[in-house]
């Protein structure tokens, strides 16, 4: 594994105030795509990752609120068949071509 390898996470968070959790939506938006309403899934690198850690935390209140990050891998090898869907499918970015 590389050290800046674009890995693919899943990130679901659960917060208790409308604004914060808006600017917590908002934040994950512009780093991935929302795959339900309160789960993202994120192609990155893990400096990438870490400051959308930095930004999640700072935007948190950390009493009541909780973000969870999984890392799914490479994002080359992370494929549909690690992940199913019932119901309704979103869509999301392939493990096309990145821009970052």
């Amino acid at each position: 594994m590389s050290a800046d390898e674009t890995r693919r996470y899943v990130v679901a968070y659960d917060v208790s105030s409308d604004p914060r959790r808006v600017r917590i939506a908002h934040t994950l938006q512009s780093y991935g795509d929302r795959v339900q309403y309160s789960v993202f899934l994120v192609d990155a690198k893990p400096s990438r990752m870490l400051r959308l850690q930095a930004r999640l935390a700072a935007l948190l209140d950390h009493a009541t609120d909780s973000v969870l990050i999984c890392d799914l891998g490479p994002r080359d090898a992370v494929g549909r068949s690690r992940m199913a869907t019932i119901g309704a499918e979103r869509t999301y970015t392939g493990a096309g071509p990145l821009i970052l």
